[in-house]
């Protein structure tokens, strides 16, 4: 399998696409004013204990308390042992007013706060640190028994060999197989350095405070995501180019000479129909190519998937098209629930099976087409009512929530693009187009939501684009278009 990665970057977004065999699998976008806060460390402050939830909301200095579970609570009296944490109560863990240093694992979504833990972990490129911890885990990607073995082995002599790190907990990540002595020393090393600099700022500052914000996401891909699989990665943005250079450089040397500069003239997701993509990821029904297809529907509880045969009619008899449409379906299962993000409880309908071989079939390809999958996923088998439930870990909003809000006119049943989404597609059709047009003056037409975003909020970037494009931006409100419509007259 191969692999490319693309990183979009303008001054309002960073996009990147994570493309397998040419086909767009994962997409995530980071916004300048909405950037996510996963992986952040903080010195909070305790606001309120509920013992009737086992819980309690800290004060990170963000606009909505965070939250955080008795069970994600580290009992020091107890050697930090999750187990000891189900027979106590939050009120003989926390009270109000206390400090604590929390990170986050979960980013605010809707009305709801951020989840914390106060089992800190901080990632480099093969290791994961533990400060309150001393034990050494390897990653269950791994399965490989004798490579386990050797990597933890490989970790315990450079622990012998450093004080200070004998005194933390070390997981091996995924990116670590076949790693040699050096490189894991060397994120090490980094590591430590990291938490002693926490260390310091912790005891100096006052909560509620932010010590450690994470990498942006250009540089988290590059940690996170890349592989010996990956063969490209391009960037279209030169400031971001040199650092994600440095990086790799510094921190995955065996990425040099992957990271390439884009700068072709049609736009780098135009390039992979990355934007055609999108759109589509965004609809409620999915086709699948022997015309049967999935209807999607994502609500706060849980997410549902409705397969059904569609056009598709088959060739000899009824159990048979079934089980060819839902073998199918398990492939755009896999990929759907990637590229929108979906996570929490997921309900997966397929069409009813008489025969339980292919019940079987269906849901050991299912869980094949899942293995790429980065979030973890828990599968049931067939309930009673031909049902199968999932659940997928949600660290993040789903695509969805990114890019749509709730619908005024029909009262949240739907959602439209929000104006800072169109005005940001109006940006990008509007360099697209003066690289094929040779004109002075664009007219964009568009409702009044996202006039006024684009001569307020946006102005700034209206003024870049002007700059970069060499071209003159008008506006006019068109009262009869809705907010996801636009056009662009060239003047």
């Amino acid at each position: 399998m191969s692999e490319e990665i693309l990183v979009n970057v303008t001054s309002m977004e960073t996009r990147v696409a994570l493309i397998e065999n040419g086909l767009l699998q994962e997409i995530y976008i980071e916004r300048a004013n909405k950037r996510g806060i996963v992986g952040n460390i903080y010195k909070g402050r305790v606001s309120k204990v509920m013992p009737g939830m086992q819980a309690a909301f800290i004060d990170l200095g963000l606009e909505r308390t965070a939250f955080i579970h008795v069970n994600d609570v580290i009992d020091k009296k107890h050697n930090g042992n999750k187990d000891n944490n189900k027979e106590r109560s939050i009120v003989e863990l926390l009270y109000e007013g206390q400090t604590l240093i929390v990170q986050v694992t979960k980013d605010p979504l809707g009305s709801k706060g951020a989840r914390l833990t106060t089992y800190v972990s901080i990632p480099a490129r093969y290791l994961v640190l533990m400060p309150e911890s001393n034990n050494i885990g390897v990653s269950l990607r791994i399965e490989d028994m004798e490579e386990r073995e050797r990597l933890k082995q490989l970790t315990e002599k450079i622990l012998d060999k450093n004080d200070l790190a004998q005194k933390r907990g070390f997981i091996l990540r995924t990116a670590a197989d076949s790693a040699d002595e050096e490189a894991l020393e060397s994120d090490m090393h980094f590591l430590l350095r990291l938490w002693q600099s926490i260390e310091e700022q912790l005891k100096s500052c006052k909560a509620p405070c932010c010590v450690y914000e994470d990498l942006p996401l250009s540089l988290r891909t590059i940690r996170d995501l890349t592989s010996s699989s990956v063969e490209k990665i391009y960037i279209d943005d030169q400031d971001t180019h040199q650092k994600a250079c440095q990086f790799v450089h510094e921190f995955v040397p065996h990425l040099d000479g992957k990271i390439t500069l884009y700068t072709g003239k049609c736009p780098l997701f135009d390039l992979y129909s990355v934007e055609d993509e999108i759109d589509r990821a965004l609809q409620r029904k999915v086709f699948l190519k022997s015309g049967g297809y999935l209807i999607i529907d994502q609500t706060e509880a849980m997410t549902t998937i409705d397969v059904n045969t569609g056009a598709f009619i088959g060739h000899r008899n009824l159990e048979e098209t079934t089980f060819k449409t839902n073998m199918e379906a398990t492939s755009a299962i896999a990929r759907q629930l990637r590229l929108r993000n979906l996570g929490g409880i997921i309900i997966l309908d397929f069409i009813d099976m008489e025969d339980e071989e292919h019940q079987r079939q269906v849901l050991r390809n299912l869980v094949k087409r899942l293995e790429s999958d980065y979030a973890k996923t828990k599968i049931s088998g067939v309930s009673a009512l031909g049902l199968v439930e999932m659940a997928r870990k949600r660290t993040r909003e789903s695509l969805e929530n990114i890019l749509c809000e709730p619908c005024v006119t029909c009262h949240g049943r739907r959602t439209l693009k929000t104006p800072e989404t169109v005005c940001y597609e109006i940006f990008r059709e509007i360099i697209r187009e003066s690289t094929m047009y040779d004109n002075d003056t664009y007219m964009v037409l568009a409702s009044e939501s996202v006039l006024d975003r684009l001569l307020e909020e946006e102005s700034v970037h209206v003024a870049e684009v002007e700059s970069l494009t060499k071209k003159t931006i008008k506006f006019q409100v068109e009262p009869n278009y809705s907010q996801e419509q636009f056009d662009i007259i060239l003047v």
